[in-house]
């Protein structure tokens, strides 16, 4: 467990969750993002779906493993509460990015997808997130026990 500042810790005198770990989680949500947008978009919604989606069965596959990130944003007001529970949820949504990406590459294998600059700057992203997942220091001890004793 490292140092920190006072200023790295809540009210409840958690460490802070890095602003990247929102942007990671966004991004693995991104089709529920996209679910919501068209839905909210509501006359132009299905253009909107059918634009990024038009293979029905990838936009079920962008929800479903977007689930994880979704629930862990809900997760992250219970971080006290459920302390075992968010510790592993970090393991949770390491899995979810590798599953995220073998789709990814498995897909591009057997031609269901064409390689586009949105595909290689999403699987790049995939990718730096997953390493940052598992090799962050501060967002490890975020995760760790220590930080939800009461």
């Amino acid at each position: 467990m490292r140092f920190y500042t006072p200023d790295d810790y809540d009210a409840k005198g958690q460490l802070k969750l890095p602003l990247a770990f929102w942007g990671v989680l966004l991004l693995q949500a991104r089709t529920w993002l996209l679910f919501i947008m068209a839905g909210a978009s509501r006359d132009q919604g299905t253009a909107l779906l059918a634009l990024f989606y038009p293979d029905t069965r990838a936009f079920w596959t962008g929800i479903a493993l977007g689930v994880p990130a979704a629930l862990g944003l809900l997760l992250t007001g219970y971080r006290q509460r459920l302390p075992r529970l968010w510790q592993t949820w970090r393991w949770v949504l390491c899995l979810s990015l590798a599953v995220m990406l073998c789709v990814q590459f498995a897909s591009l294998w057997l031609g269901e997808d064409t390689l586009s600059p949105w595909m290689i700057l999403f699987t790049g992203f995939d990718l730096l997130a997953l390493g940052w997942f598992a090799f962050s220091a501060r967002l490890r001890d975020c995760f760790a026990p220590e930080q939800h004793l009461e």
